[in-house]
């Protein structure tokens, strides 16, 4: 199992995951919620969009912007559960455990610390 500084190592040498970035305003939403809104936020989205195992729109259910966590999504390819089970090896059709929703977040959360600092 790779680390968080590892998946994000990897993600930076793809061409289309390292083309997200947060704005400012997407900063400012940040600095205005808090860490721990945004981290309840993330936990929603990962619970409704990716924890089912067959999630409605699947491929298609994450929006490309209106949230940090949305682009934190796409930029961790953790956006769908193909992206998932091409990036993480997480397999497709079952459930995510809760354990894999927790590492989950705490990749998108990871992701968006270091991009609030650029």
């Amino acid at each position: 199992m790779q680390t968080i500084d590892q998946a994000l190592d990897k993600l930076k040498r793809s061409k289309f995951r390292a083309g997200f970035y947060l704005s400012q305003k997407d900063k400012a939403y940040i600095e205005e919620k808090g860490e721990e809104t945004i981290r309840r936020h993330a936990e929603d989205f990962v619970r409704q969009k990716l924890a089912p195992a067959e999630p409605p729109n699947d491929g298609r259910q994450t929006p490309m912007r209106g949230h940090p966590v949305f682009k934190a999504m796409h930029a961790t390819a953790c956006c769908c559960r193909g992206c998932l089970e091409k990036w993480y090896r997480v397999p497709q059709h079952r459930c995510l455990t809760e354990e894999e929703q927790q590492r989950i977040v705490n990749l998108l959360m990871a992701w968006i610390e270091r991009n609030r600092r650029d």
